[in-house]
């Protein structure tokens, strides 16, 4: 099976030049100007840019157990019809991931239902460390602990436990970082004030800039004191950019960090008119965080961009502070949403693709997927920059039917999707007779 895309404008590696794609099978077999091949389909970029698909670093997909809000079905078309080819998901399903069973039952899902690239975290409970152990990094894209306040028992605070494993684990560790005895007190502060109806725009009051700081600097000492890989995800505050180094080549560094869509797009003025919808933990803060966490995303203190696409039905986001769940649906929208920072003139084509593509595949060592290069998997997406449509309820593909940019007109559109080779999306239709691949890793 041979496609050829001819007439692209190809953003990769830090550069854009006009020029054609050759496709056998799953892979690129040529890149070059005046490409042709009697026996491929060929598809007509017409100017359009060619990106390498976006690789997500952190979704919640919610099989097994929570399936009412998302399936890796659902969830990886809407991912797919996004420009994201690869995703890894997170280990707090019901019930959250504490084994290699049930860790594999995952896998299995998404052998059969998931039309994306995909990996799952092994999880961390304050007693499975022996568990954790028994990790394939081959095949396995890290670890994820729960450093803050989260689901169940899936919160890891024991000091020894934490000790244990930032010493013994050999791959990347990703961790969600609050501190649990601040966000307590500021609980119970705000209940003093309010009672039950505490606002939506003190989330970040309670969830504060010194939880978040505390954590992801207690996580830092640890990876410092043990040589451990770590990836701080969702950094939500100004101080916490200072934490991070941009002196090394990504290749070098030891610590990393995430910085998702919606502390880009949303700052706390938003909670007054989409509340619970932009409800995530940790908390969307004030326009100085939003500004300086876009400033250390230019500058390589922080090296990824993500969504933490987190869903849940509307009916349960309707409801007070308390019962509203945090997260909601993103990764159908994170690459146009970028592409509207570049039409605004914040960021270049060049860095948004480093962010999405290149910097997750070389951070957690994906093998083959990334770059538009000879050889790689073909992980494709064309992108017309000048089509502009509006996010409605209709043409929202995540089950729970909702999402924070209702009402948006974004300028830009995904027009073709592929997975592999395979063309998954093309305007509009998703074609979802194959599955994606179960990603692999390269551990030394």
């Amino acid at each position: 099976m041979k496609t050829l895309i001819v007439n692209a404008k190809i953003v990769n590696e830090g550069k854009v030049i006009e020029g054609d794609v050759l496709i056998r099978d799953e892979r690129i077999e040529r890149i070059g100007s005046h490409l042709s091949d009697q026996t491929a389909s060929v598809v007509d970029a017409n100017g359009k840019l060619l990106i390498p698909g976006a690789i997500d670093d952190q979704v919640h997909f919610r099989e097994p157990g929570l399936t009412h809000k998302a399936t890796v079905y659902t969830e990886s078309r809407a991912a797919v019809a996004g420009g994201v080819t690869s995703f890894m998901e997170m280990p707090n399903t019901v019930p959250p991931v504490f084994t290699q069973e049930l860790l594999e039952q995952k896998y299995s899902i998404a052998s059969r239902d998931s039309l994306a690239n995909y990996s799952f975290f092994m999880g961390t409970s304050n007693d499975n460390t022996e568990e954790v152990m028994k990790t394939d990094l081959r095949k396995v894209c890290g670890l994820k602990i729960f450093m803050g306040s989260s689901t169940g028992n899936l919160l890891v605070d024991d000091p020894a436990v934490l000790e244990n494993i930032f010493s013994r684990f050999p791959g990347l560790i990703a961790t969600h970082c609050e501190h649990e005895p601040t966000i307590r007190k500021n609980l119970e502060d705000a209940k003093k004030k309010y009672g039950e109806e505490v606002p939506m725009a003190f989330h970040p009051v309670i969830r504060s800039e010194e939880a978040c700081f505390l954590s992801s600097s207690f996580a830092r000492g640890l990876a410092q004191k043990h040589g451990t890989r770590l990836h701080i995800l969702h950094i939500s505050t100004a101080k916490e950019t200072h934490l991070f180094d941009n002196t090394l080549p990504l290749e070098q560094k030891k610590i990393t960090s995430e910085a998702c869509i919606h502390h880009l797009w949303f700052n706390d003025q938003a909670y007054q008119m989409l509340g619970a919808k932009i409800k995530w933990n940790p908390a969307i803060k004030t326009a100085h965080d939003q500004a300086e966490i876009f400033k250390a995303l230019l500058d390589d203190r922080i090296d990824v961009i993500a969504t933490d696409h987190a869903p849940h039905t509307l009916e349960e986001k309707q409801n007070t502070y308390f019962q509203a769940p945090s997260g909601g649906p993103l990764v159908q929208h994170s690459v146009v949403a970028m592409l509207e920072f570049f039409h605004q003139g914040k960021i270049t084509l060049e860095k948004i693709v480093q962010k999405m593509a290149h910097h997750p595949a070389i951070l957690f060592r994906i093998q083959d997927r990334g770059f538009i290069r000879e050889g790689c998997f073909a992980d494709l997406v064309l992108v017309d920059l000048n089509n502009p449509w509006k996010v409605e309820k209709k043409n929202i593909l995540a089950k729970c039917g909702w999402s924070p940019f209702e009402g948006q007109t974004f300028q830009s559109s995904i027009t073709h999707t592929f997975i592999s080779g395979h063309l998954a999306y093309e305007n509009g239709t998703l074609h979802d007779q194959k599955v994606g691949h179960r990603l692999a890793f390269r551990h030394a």
